[in-house]
C-alpha cells in the first residue's frame, strides 16, 4: 500500500503544468489510500453492537431465573398443589426443566438455522411464556409439571443460539468480554429468582408471583428482538448478501462492511454445501473441542485462562482428597474442605464455567456451528442430569476420597487436552480462526 503512494507522488513530480487536473486526482486518490488503510488498522466500535448482545442476554438471565426459582418456594408448592412429603414429586418438579432443556437443545441448530437467530430466540421466549403461566395457574402437580416442560424447552433452546449469535454480531477485539455477559446474566438471573422468592414463606401464594414475574423479560425478548440485527453470517449463508451487508452496518458501522463481507467470502469456500451429517462433528478439525473464559478472555486469552482454571479445580479437589484423608484433624479438614470448595468455586467461573459458550461457537465453521452447538448443549444436559442424578449415590459406595481423586484425574486429563489441541482465538475474526483450523496440506 505504502509502495503505491510512493508510486503515485513520484507520478505527480513527473506530470507537466497541463495535467493539472490529473494530479488533483492523484492526490485525492493518494488521500484514498490512506483514508482506506487508516480503516482497515482500526476496529469498529463497540457501541453499536452492545444493544444488540444486552438484548440477547436476556435469554441468558432467563435461564438462570428459571433453574432458581423453584428453591424457595418448593415447599409451599409441594402444600398448595398437594405433594408434601412426596420427594419424588418435589425432585420432578425441579429436574423436569432438564428433560425439556434436552428437547430444546437438541432443536436448536436446526431452528437457528432453519429460521434465523432473532426468530429461535422469540421462539424460545414463548415456551417461557406459555410454561411460566400454566406453572402460574395450576391447580395440580401435572400441571406444575406441564409448565416446567415448557419453560424447560424454551431454556434448552435459548443458550445455544445466544452462544451464537453475540459470537457472530461482535466484533473479534470484544467477542471474549461479550461472551462473558452470558454468564454474568445467568448469575444475574439466580439472584433475581433468590431475591423475589424471599417473601415466599410469609405470604400465601407468592409462589404464583414468582412465575409470572418471569413472563415480564421474556416478553421483552421476543418485542425487542424485532428491533435487532440478524445474523450477517446466518444471512449471508442464505445467499441474502445485500441484507448481510446491511446487518454489517448496523453492526459494524459503514466503513468496515466491505472488510467483512470480504472475511466471509473468503471463509465460504469450500463450503458450497448445506448439508450437515452428525458425523462431521466426530472426525477432522471439528473434533477438536473447547471451552470460554470470562472478563479477561481478551486480555490474556480463552486457552490461558482455561489453564489455568482446570490447573486450579485439580489442586482443589487434591485439598478434599486431604480433608477426606484420616491424617487430618477434624477442624484442620474443615478448613480444608471449604477451602478446596472456594477454590473450586472460583477456578470453574473463571474459565472452565462459561467457556463452552464463546469458544464453540468460534472453532466451528458457519456451516456447522448451529447443529455442533446443538449437539454439544445436549451432551452437556445429560451428564448434567446424571451427574445431579449419582453424585450423592456415589459418594456414599465410593467415599470421598476416591470420588474427588477420580474428579481430580478428569480435571488432570483436561489440562493436558487444552495443553495439546485448543487453538488461542483471541483477537481473531471468525474466518481468521476457520482459516487457522482448516488441515494443512
Amino acid at each position: 500500500m505504502w509502495g503505491h503512494q510512493r508510486e503515485a507522488s513520484s507520478m505527480y513530480k513527473r506530470l507537466p503544468s497541463r495535467d493539472c487536473t490529473n494530479t488533483v486526482d492523484l492526490e485525492e486518490n493518494s488521500d484514498l489510500l490512506q483514508n482506506v488503510m487508516s480503516l482497515e488498522n482500526s476496529s469498529p466500535s463497540w457501541r453499536l453492537s452492545f444493544p444488540h448482545v444486552l438484548v440477547a442476554t436476556i435469554s441468558s438471565f432467563l435461564f438462570g431465573y428459571h433453574t432458581g426459582v423453584v428453591n424457595e418456594p418448593l415447599e409451599s408448592i409441594s402444600v398448595d398443589l398437594g405433594f408434601s412429603g412426596n420427594t419424588l414429586a418435589e425432585g420432578l418438579v425441579v429436574s423436569t426443566c432438564l428433560g425439556g432443556a434436552l428437547v430444546g437443545a437438541l432443536l436448536s441448530g436446526w431452528i437457528a438455522d432453519g429460521v434465523g437467530r432473532r426468530r429461535a430466540f422469540q421462539l424460545c421466549a414463548l415456551p417461557m411464556i406459555v410454561g411460566a403461566s400454566i406453572s402460574a395457574t395450576s391447580k395440580s402437580l401435572a400441571g406444575m409439571l406441564l409448565g416446567r416442560l415448557f419453560v424447560g424447552i424454551g431454556m434448552g433452546l435459548g443458550p445455544p443460539v445466544a452462544s451464537l449469535y453475540v459470537t457472530e454480531i461482535s466484533p473479534a477485539f470484544v467477542r471474549g468480554t461479550y461472551g462473558s455477559f452470558i454468564q454474568i446474566a445467568t448469575c444475574l438471573g439466580l439472584m433475581g429468582a433468590l431475591f423475589i422468592g424471599i417473601p415466599v414463606k410469609e405470604t400465601a401464594g407468592w409462589w404464583r408471583i414468582c412465575f409470572w414475574v418471569s413472563t415480564i423479560p421474556a416478553a421483552v425478548l421476543a418485542v425487542a428482538m424485532v428491533f435487532c440485527a440478524e445474523s450477517p453470517h446466518w444471512l449471508y449463508k442464505r445467499g441474502r448478501t445485500e441484507e448481510a451487508e446491511a446487518e454489517f452496518e448496523k453492526l459494524l458501522g459503514g466503513s468496515h462492511v466491505k472488510v467483512a463481507l470480504a472475511e466471509l467470502s473468503k471463509s465460504d469456500k469450500g463450503d458450497d454445501t448445506d448439508t450437515v451429517k452428525l458425523s462431521e462433528l466426530f472426525y477432522g478439525r471439528h473434533f477438536r473441542g473447547s471451552i470460554i473464559a470470562m472478563v479477561l478472555m481478551d486480555k490474556l486469552g480463552r486457552k490461558a485462562l482455561l489453564l489455568w482454571s482446570f490447573s486450579g479445580m485439580v489442586m482443589s479437589m487434591v485439598l478434599q482428597v486431604t480433608a477426606a484423608s484420616s491424617y487430618v484433624a477434624n477442624s484442620g479438614a474443615m478448613y480444608l474442605s471449604v477451602g478446596g470448595m472456594l477454590m473450586f468455586v472460583f477456578t470453574f467461573a473463571l474459565g472452565a464455567g462459561p467457556v463452552p459458550g464463546l469458544l464453540l461457537p468460534e472453532i466451528f465453521p458457519s456451516r456447522i456451528r448451529a447443529k455442533a452447538m446443538a449437539f454439544c448443549m445436549s451432551v452437556h444436559w445429560v451428564i448434567n442430569f446424571f451427574v445431579g442424578l449419582l453424585f450423592l449415590r456415589l459418594l456414599e459406595q465410593l467415599g470421598p476420597q476416591l470420588l474427588y481423586s477420580i474428579f481430580g484425574t478428569f480435571c488432570l486429563i483436561a489440562v493436558v487436552f487444552v495443553k495439546r489441541n485448543v487453538v488461542e482465538t483471541k483477537g481473531k475474526s471468525l474466518q481468521e480462526i476457520e482459516i487457522a483450523l482448516l488441515p494443512q496440506e
